[in-house]
């Protein structure tokens, strides 16, 4: 048990430089952008799997050997377990006195009934008996030991499930806008994370289009601008041949279908934009997802134009509801869109698409690029760009939301396990371990000697209270 604990810790330890670095199967930009940015010791932590802390030979080594561990340690606990439960009670010490709690009167009763009958009575009150012909053994508790055994045997479970399951399921994430839709299939995620042995080509595909997504925030009170209600309108295909059916996805009521989950995670606004070049042609018609960067929704992203020349790229904000303090920046004051505003920069130069480096789509890189201008717009605005750049117009804004589909099979077994193990350890900590004892002895002309004892195998109070208890139970024909 030991060496279990120790590598118990050992799997934690492992876990931190998961939490520290990017990790390429949530995050595969930023351990590009990572590698980019530290050439020297970039390569060197990627030898060392930093970036796959989780499918590491190392992480898995440790992994392997807690499993070995705990089924070592567990196995063998569950045999004598067994053993025990099939076993009687050990007979009744010479000397009950010893006991760290005893009692003793005389009595006139005859022993043999004193022992039978006590033995009913202790039975009635949950105690495994033992008869002597003059003495009484009992035991209880051994839920204790089955609770204990319990939660190490689902700890074990628990391990396979999750094992399992993150070795032949998959997560992935999307972004998808209003009136847009996502196609099952690897290209459409934004991130995804496949287990060891699981194939592309066991992507079930099931499509769905997003018609509408709604959010309400709470207004006035201590709590103004809190979210009260996320709801996603689906219109879902469960396969290519299946007619569309309505789903609404909200927080804690996810799509199931084909064996995945679909979970609603986030939202935000996409502000559309019409750029036309200098001859008014239109180079870009389109939304783009802009990310919230505050609770009142205050969202930053890009739009690159390649198809201009010089190219052209523009960084800016989404306001939902602007405000007319800037002493800090622009800001909104509310989540809701109630007076949305962009405000925009526009940069021209080389955006760096032909680098052959993978560019995050939230990300402007302006090495080799020119501000050009600046310009707040309101829904309905144009702005034309300086330097013969063409115009851009703000034409409104559409929202998005951000899902998580997951398909992990071993999830039920991991419930049930976390379910068994909570079990497990609360009756190995509530139920007490007791045996209690009693002798007949025969004291002379006066009657005879009943003395009860107890011992219990845990430091749990009340073990003086339960002998007292059984002591009554002992049958004493002349008090009748």
């Amino acid at each position: 048990m030991r060496v279990a604990l120790i590598l118990l810790f050992l799997l934690a330890l492992a876990s931190v430089p998961g939490s520290i670095f990017p990790q390429r199967g949530t995050s595969p930009l930023r351990v590009s952008e990572f590698l980019k940015d530290n050439p020297t010791t970039g390569p060197i932590l990627d030898r060392f799997y930093m970036f796959d802390v989780f499918a590491s030979p190392w992480f898995a080594s440790i992994y392997l050997l807690l499993f070995i561990s705990l089924t070592g340690c567990v196995l063998p606990r569950a045999l004598e377990h067994y053993k025990e439960l099939r076993s009687q009670p050990p007979a009744a010490p010479r000397n009950l006195s010893r006991l760290p709690v005893h009692l003793e009167w005389k009595s006139n009763a005859a022993t043999a009934l004193v022992i039978s009958e006590t033995a009913t009575a202790w039975k009635k009150r949950g105690w495994r008996v033992r008869q002597g012909e003059d003495w009484l053994s009992a035991e209880k508790g051994y839920s204790r030991e089955t609770g204990n055994l319990m939660f190490h045997l689902a700890l074990l479970v628990l391990l396979m499930a999750v094992g399992f399951g993150g070795a032949v399921g998959y997560r992935g994430t999307v972004i998808v806008r209003e009136d847009s839709g996502f196609a099952n299939n690897v290209t459409q995620y934004d991130t995804f994370a496949p287990g060891r042995i699981f194939s592309a080509d066991q992507l079930p595909p099931f499509s769905f289009e997003l018609k509408e997504f709604a959010a309400t925030f709470q207004r006035g009170g201590q709590q103004n601008g809190a979210p009260r209600e996320f709801r996603a309108e689906l219109l879902v295909k469960d396969d290519p041949k299946a007619e569309p059916r309505a789903v609404t996805v909200e927080v804690n009521h996810p799509l199931r279908t084909s064996g995945i989950t679909v979970y609603l995670v986030g939202h935000g606004y996409a502000p559309q934009f019409t750029i036309r070049d200098a001859s008014g042609k239109v180079v870009y018609e389109d939304a783009a997802v802009f990310l919230p960067q505050d609770s009142a929704f205050t969202s930053s992203g890009v739009v690159k134009v390649p198809d201009t020349v010089p190219q052209l790229g523009i960084q800016g904000f989404f306001l939902p509801t602007v405000t007319n303090d800037f002493s800090r920046g622009p800001k909104s004051v509310f989540p809701a869109a109630d007076d949305p505003e962009v405000y925009l920069s526009a940069y021209q130069g080389d955006l760096g698409l032909d680098s052959g480096m993978p560019q995050s789509v939230y990300r402007l890189d302006i090495k080799n690029m020119k501000r050009i201008g600046i310009e707040e717009l309101a829904p309905g605005e144009t702005w034309t760009l300086p330097n013969s750049g063409g115009t851009l117009e703000f034409t409104g804004y559409r929202q998005w939301a951000s899902f998580v589909i997951t398909k992990d099979p071993g999830k039920g077994w991991a419930l049930g396990a976390a379910i068994a193990s909570i079990v497990g350890l609360s009756l190995s900590l509530l139920i007490p371990r007791r045996r209690a004892w009693l002798r007949v002895t025969a004291a002379g002309d006066s009657g005879s000697l009943i003395e009860v004892a107890g011992l219990s195998k845990t430091e749990a109070p009340g073990l003086a209270d339960e002998i007292l208890q059984l002591a009554k139970l002992v049958n004493a024909p002349e008090e009748k």
